[in-house]
């Protein structure tokens, strides 16, 4: 196996051979900016390493890690219209580079471009492939439709919380990992095992991703710092500090998240010494530590060598620590 910036390496290598430039310049152009605003590359990255996990080369794997990739980037460009954000890693999004529209057909036509990718592959690993894929894609919708419910509600529970980050980040991750079983033709058992371990990695990396909202270091987070403050996102360190507050704190951090401004400084200033002083803080580190270490519980199951485990542990521990 290769370690994790090789693996970037080769798919970034590979996405620079992919033309995706045609006619009309107004839908694609869109796609190619979105897929050269770079990023980490970890679910693409996932499906390669996961296919030599089970003994098969990369390369047989980059079709169905191109899938993964641009189907991310489909969820991005939509998502980013519905929190009307006006960054993605550092730079203007795809609706406010172009426009509304342009950013809603250049994504639906990402969709298809991503279920083509599987037609690389033979008949079965196609079905496989394309099976899992759909699973997958209703998952992350019905997390996005969560997520903007619970935007107009002032009692969405813990759990509720989770399983809406379970679909709508968490799944994707691990079914990059299962893709690169699926490619590998490895044993349904141990394709559950890393479909687990990607599932409990990704709740790990969106609980982080809420951490680095409020606390990240504009320089390196790539996206707006307070932005899930700005527009009330009940996240986990929300609801964490509602769990930990007094009854009439609570109160008035509810009021808080009601508010609409224009200039939201002093807003996310107040959220930010809530989510200290109530311990919320404190418990979406921990949260985020126990999903990781759920994950590498889930590696000790698998039928694979400890060097093996030993680099999908890292890359777990890469995540954990992360500041982008």
């Amino acid at each position: 196996m290769h370690d994790i910036s090789q693996y970037q390496d080769f798919f970034i290598n590979y996405l620079e051979t992919q033309a995706i430039s045609k006619e009309p310049k107004n839908l694609y152009e869109p796609i190619e900016y979105i897929l050269g605003l770079g990023g980490k590359r970890m679910r693409p990255v996932l499906t390669l390493m996961a296919s030599e996990v089970f003994e098969t080369p990369y390369k047989i794997a980059l079709p169905a890690a191109m899938a993964v990739e641009v189907f991310h980037n489909f969820s991005l460009v939509h998502d980013d219209i519905m929190d009307a954000a006006p960054l993605r890693r550092g730079q203007a999004t795809v609706h406010e580079k172009w426009d509304l529209n342009t950013g809603i057909l250049s994504g639906d036509t990402m969709l298809i471009l991503a279920y083509q990718y599987f037609e690389q592959y033979d008949p079965a690993v196609f079905r496989d492939l394309a099976k899992l894929f759909s699973k997958t894609a209703l998952e992350v919708c019905e997390g996005q439709q969560w997520d903007v419910d619970f935007e107009k509600r002032n009692d969405v529970t813990i759990p509720e919380y989770l399983k809406m980050i379970e679909y709508k980040t968490a799944v994707l991750v691990a079914a990059a990992m299962k893709m690169g079983a699926i490619v590998a033709k490895t044993s349904e058992k141990e394709a559950n095992l890393i479909y687990d371990f990607g599932l409990n990695l990704g709740l790990a990396f969106q609980l982080q991703d809420d951490y680095l909202d409020a606390f990240g270091d504009p320089e390196t987070f790539g996206k707006q710092v307070g932005g899930d403050i700005m527009v009330n996102k009940k996240t986990y360190l929300y609801l964490k500090a509602r769990e930990f507050s007094s009854t009439e704190k609570a109160s008035a951090l509810e009021k808080l998240f009601s508010l609409q401004l224009d200039d939201n400084t002093e807003k996310i200033e107040i959220a930010k010494t809530i989510f200290n002083e109530s311990g919320a803080s404190k418990a979406t580190q921990d949260a985020i530590e126990m999903y990781t270490f759920k994950a590498f519980e889930t590696l000790e199951k698998m039928d694979i060598n400890a060097e093996k485990k030993n680099i999908l542990r890292t890359f777990g521990e890469n995540l954990m620590g992360r500041k982008v």
